[in-house]
């Protein structure tokens, strides 16, 4: 505990105004002769000057076309720098998880924004206490990152997760629902895992109708379904995975570990997705931790996680004690994320579009952190680092609508931003090599 104090008191005197001295109070920014990561071609672009006013980048200087730098401007000199938009989380439950640790989202705010996660999107919590969150980070937007947020998690009865479902089984009445959640100001409408495909077909006529993005975790509304009816987005790469799999294989023991991925239900089912560009989440991280965190120290002692709270790391400890994952199919259970990492590079290469997203606060998810380590595995999965950055960036941009706003650094856009002091591009780990982090044009220097 005393340690996360340490974390989150640094954290929140460096967001609060740790900026460079010169010209301090001058409402120009300009970030000078960096190297800028185009997250819309995804190629690094050397020599790019930056001006921001205010919350909004003004221009971006190019050798061939340079901008002037104003009289009395607060100046950053970023040669040998690398300059990227700022991270976007595409997953996160502010509320959900949080709950059994006794955390509040309020707490872990911070922890996103000091890690380069300048945006988050909430993929399904409690309407009142996710709102709650969204608008304090709102109120406070030098420790905390844009808060997205979705409708709860929309499912049959009971609900799967009762503190954040919300039973739904007749088709009829879907529109006073997704009218009453769109009151709240969601941006994405979230379908859960018990809806059949009457309610969910509704789910996102009505969602579309009223300009929503629409989700879904899916175990009863086959994928296939749920694409020719036009759902936008699919959460997890196992809302994929699990309609992959013929019945032939799926009799088979231990076959989630050995199934033949090239099979023709699975092919099928890529290309559709690929056809309607469905998005999809993968978020390989929380699988990684589920199937293996009884196992390996490297996840259950890793580094990231001491940043959280102590109470959250203890509710994660005791939550790992339970699962009673035996070493006998520690191998078994390796194959089988072997194979999830193995289908979202299939996905990737047929043109699937990916988003990053971590499903923090899941055990050993720590917030921030976790998209740190998901960028690794998207890379490990076959990705180009560079794509492995656009699905953090522009990609959940897209999906939330606010492409026109942010995801890449462009002048109009959002003044969103980390300053690197390596090649993400190069190595994806890079980008845990922070320098500095602007947020609606202004600036911090955490400390690592």
């Amino acid at each position: 505990m005393v340690l996360f104090r340490i974390v989150v008191a640094l954290t929140i005197a460096v967001l609060a105004g740790a900026i460079p001295a010169l010209g301090a109070d001058s409402p120009v920014l300009v970030i000078r002769d960096g190297t800028l990561f185009d997250s819309i071609s995804g190629t690094m672009q050397p020599g790019r000057t930056v001006v921001i006013e205010g919350p909004t980048i003004q221009a971006v200087g190019t050798p061939e076309k340079p901008v002037a730098v104003p009289a009395g401007a607060r100046v950053i000199d970023a040669r040998g720098k690398f300059v990227v938009p700022g991270l976007i989380d595409a997953h996160v439950h502010l509320v959900h998880r949080l709950n059994f640790a006794h955390v509040t989202g309020d707490e872990v705010l911070p922890l996103f924004l000091a890690n380069g996660v300048t945006a988050v999107r909430d993929t399904g919590d409690e309407i009142v206490a996710q709102t709650a969150v969204a608008h304090f980070a709102r109120a406070q937007p030098a420790r905390c990152p844009r808060v997205f947020t979705a409708s709860c998690l929309i499912d049959g009865d009971p609900p799967i997760h009762r503190d954040a479902g919300l039973p739904v089984t007749d088709p009829a009445k879907v529109p006073a629902v997704v009218e009453d959640m769109a009151a709240w100001g969601i941006t994405t409408l979230k379908i859960y895992g018990k809806t059949a495909r009457p309610v969910g077909r509704r789910l996102i006529e009505e969602g579309h109708r009223l300009g929503l993005t629409v989700t879904g975790h899916l175990i009863n509304y086959p994928a296939q379904q749920a694409v020719e009816d036009g759902i936008d987005c699919l959460e997890h790469i196992t809302s994929v995975f699990d309609f992959a799999i013929p019945p032939e294989a799926a009799s088979r023991p231990g076959h989630r570990a050995f199934v033949d991925l090239g099979n023709p239900q699975a092919k099928s089912l890529v290309a559709a997705l690929a056809a309607r560009k469905v998005m999809v989440v993968p978020t390989l991280t929380v699988f990684r931790n589920m199937l293996l965190l009884s196992d390996l120290e490297e996840i259950h002692h890793h580094p990231d996680n001491a940043a959280v709270p102590e109470r959250l790391r203890t509710s994660w400890d005791q939550y790992r004690q339970t699962q009673k994952l035996t070493p006998e199919t520690r191998e078994r259970r390796r194959a089988e994320f072997r194979k999830y990492q193995e289908l979202t590079g299939i996905l990737w290469r047929a043109g699937v579009p990916l988003l990053a997203g971590t499903d923090a606060a899941e055990p050993y998810c720590p917030p921030g952190l976790a998209l740190h380590q998901e960028l690794e595995l998207l890379v490990g999965s076959g990705l180009t680092p560079a794509a492995a950055l656009q699905a953090a960036t522009i990609a959940p941009a897209r999906a939330l609508k606010q492409a026109h706003h942010l995801g890449s650094l462009e002048a109009g856009k959002v003044a969103d931003l980390v300053i690197l002091t390596s090649d993400p591009t190069a190595d994806v780990r890079n980008t845990r090599k922070i320098e500095v982090i602007v947020r609606g044009g202004e600036v911090c220097r955490p400390k690592r």
